[in-house]
């Protein structure tokens, strides 16, 4: 009856051995002196016990979707106040008013060619106003894919998430036909099971588990309808000013010291809700927001794209009633409901289809792959405009494979490097609350701009807070010992963590997903050294009993029995250490950006300020990867603004300004 995942490392099975003789009497495990498992539920199971990423590690669960283990660390599993109901194939008529609550608002638009009959899927394309063809194309590239079928449309676009779901929410509702293809699944509302190793799997690109090519970083990004918006933790923040005036005195982008860019700012926060306001605060915030005004350091409001009553820890595994509004609940619903448009989850884009032009290319469309009945099949979408919108880790690698030559494309690659502290808040019945856990509530509600460098370019580290659900915990904590991973596993529910982010100057660059490389500057280290060096004393200050960092070592300081000179040496050495070698685990991103940066001159950049690639007409990028440089917060309004923006030039080429 157990099911398999893909995400906890040794610290759950080290804390089934840790409890039990208290907990799992009747059930027969024996561990290794190596940390091995050797005996569990009559099944050799095998693991190893390093402090590096243990990703692949089976993270099991009962029918109950509960696991044993969970008791003993104080974690819920799944969010108790809305369990997550399993998909039905079947819907009768009279469950007509069921669809949207069980499927999501996008229902009607998705079209999944990998699991519906191919009959019933073309026939809802055509009926939607999309024509379908059995090949018969006089153009060579088109036949040299040997399509099973070809659809027509005014405008594809590749990638449903921050920008590709803005463009063609735009385009759709301005009256044109649009097609969203998209290589993840979808998953709506309670069809999420908001299991940390199932949404991993299913949710994020590369199954969760992607990194550079010395793994010194570890990327999370989305792959699935709504990209990045539908696991994201909600931060909603507007391009700051200092950004803008860079990206418009020193690279000549006048778009963003625009009225447009300040319009687009607007419109996507006024479709997303985005407020500052909450009721209550989650146990991590609530620390980093004390220790800050116990210390008088600067602290503020994160503006979110969720209510204020919004109180849900599991965003990052999707959002289990729709009221965090990623691009699934705003535009691609626009999308949906204007009749006009269908996504196609589960579709990979190939390569974009071009043709010669006055000797320049024109994009005529995409080749993109999908699953059928067990098969890998081609299929092609002729369009009168293409828009590449799948992420500055996926975007370069579509244009190359379409043969375009722009050295900047995969170049200029910046990732927002982060790194965390940690610090141990046991039960008590004064602050913070004995209920308060560390997985509970809004993921993000405060934000510290201590070491931000705000007056300048902004080139420095913010200071926010993550969610850890109990596998990424046991992954990124030092392993030291298998004693010392049940201890830290035991008091997991009451241990926060707060991190520095990084405005990156160095950069990397991107050639597929298995060839990324990355270079922390100088500068960047300098500035991580320092946000580490104000999250310990932000910890200490908050009421701590134990600090420390993610240092290889595992050195944790006891807060109130140390004295002023033994923790500020503690907090000068944890802060210095080089991040580049003493980690217990990689340095993290969930930011990728500038890998095809826009700009005034084909010389240094990808696309020009409409968002167009300069070397074929009509192909346009609307993603993260457009950034000149790195933003140096949350991206995700910057992205739907100027994706906004691009879709007013998408508009002019289509004939409708």
């Amino acid at each position: 009856m157990w099911r398999k995942s893909y995400t906890f490392s040794c610290g759950e099975l080290e804390v089934i051995r840790a409890i039990s003789d208290t907990f799992l009497p009747s059930i027969n495990v024996s561990v290794d002196d190596d940390n091995k498992i050797i005996n569990y539920e009559d099944s050799v199971v095998q693991f190893y016990g390093t402090s590096a990423s243990m990703a692949g590690t089976p993270h099991r669960v009962n029918e109950k979707d509960e696991n044993i283990s969970w008791k003993a660390i104080g974690y819920t599993g799944p969010d108790p106040d809305q369990k997550a109901r399993k998909l039905r194939t079947k819907i009768t008529p009279k469950e007509h008013q069921e669809k949207e609550e069980l499927y999501g608002p996008l229902y009607k638009g998705i079209i999944n060619l990998k699991y519906q009959p191919r009959e019933i899927a073309l026939d809802k394309l055509q009926n939607l106003g999309f024509p379908v063809s059995i090949p018969q194309s006089r153009n060579a590239r088109i036949k040299s894919f040997n399509p099973s079928f070809i659809l027509k449309c005014d405008a594809v676009v590749i990638g449903s998430g921050s920008g590709g779901g803005v463009v063609a929410g735009v385009l759709a509702k301005a009256g044109y036909k649009v097609l969203v293809l998209e290589k993840g699944s979808y998953l709506a509302r309670n069809n999420l099971s908001l299991l940390e190793g199932e949404a991993m799997d299913q949710m994020y690109l590369g199954h969760g588990i992607l990194g550079t090519n010395n793994m010194n970083v570890l990327i999370l990004a989305g792959s699935t309808v709504g990209g990045g918006s539908t696991i994201n933790w909600s931060a909603s923040i507007p391009t700051p000013q200092n950004v803008i005036n860079e990206w418009t005195e020193s690279y000549k982008l006048e778009l963003f010291n625009s009225k447009d860019y300040q319009k687009a700012l607007e419109v996507v926060c006024e479709k997303m809700g985005v407020q500052k306001e909450f009721q209550r605060e989650g146990f991590n915030n609530e620390i980093l927001r004390k220790g800050c005004e116990n210390l008088g350091y600067h602290v503020e409001n994160i503006p979110r794209n969720a209510p204020s009553d919004h109180f849900c820890g599991w965003c990052g595994l999707g959002c289990k009633d729709g009221r965090k509004k990623g691009t699934s609940e705003t535009w691609l619903v626009d999308l949906v409901e204007s009749g006009n448009g269908a996504i196609l989850p589960e579709c990979e884009a190939v390569k974009v289809i071009t043709t010669k032009n006055k000797n320049k290319k024109k994009a005529i469309g995409i080749a993109f792959e999908f699953q059928h009945q067990g098969k890998k099949e081609t299929a092609i979408i002729e369009s009168k405009v293409t828009v590449t919108a799948c992420g500055a880790m996926c975007t370069p690698e579509v244009l190359k494979r379409s043969g375009l030559k722009n050295p900047n494309i995969g170049r200029n690659l910046h990732i927002h490097p982060v790194v965390m502290a940690w610090g141990y808040f046991p039960d008590s019945d004064t602050w913070p609350e004995a209920e308060q856990k560390s997985y509970e509530g809004g993921i993000m509600t405060a934000m510290s701009k201590v070491v931000a460098n705000s007056e300048t370019w902004g080139y420095g580290a913010i200071i926010q807070t993550p969610a850890l659900h109990p596998g990424m915990f046991s992954a990124l904590m030092p392993w030291v010992s298998g004693k010392d991973i049940k201890n830290r596993m035991l008091k997991y529910s009451r241990t926060a963590h707060v991190f520095a982010l990084a405005r990156d100057k160095g950069s990397g660059s991107i050639a597929s997903l298995n060839d990324i490389s990355y270079k922390l500057e100088s500068c960047d280290a300098e500035n991580l050294s320092k946000g580490i060096e104000k999250v310990l004393r932000i910890l200490a200050a908050a009421g701590a009993e134990e600090i420390g960092t993610h240092d290889k070592q595992g050195k944790v300081l006891k807060v109130k029995q140390a004295g002023t000179a033994e923790f500020d040496k503690f907090v000068k050495e944890e802060s210095l250490r080089p991040f580049k070698y003493q980690l217990s685990s990689p340095i993290c991103s969930a930011h990728q950006m500038g890998s095809c940066r826009m700009g005034v001159d084909p010389e240094v950049s990808a696309v020009s300020p409409k968002g167009e690639t300069w070397e074929v007409e009509g192909l346009f990028v609307a993603d993260s990867s457009v950034f000149p440089t790195a933003l140096g917060v949350n991206p995700m309004v910057t992205i739907q603004a100027i994706a906004y923006c691009t879709a007013q030039s998408v508009l002019e080429v289509l004939g409708t300004k």
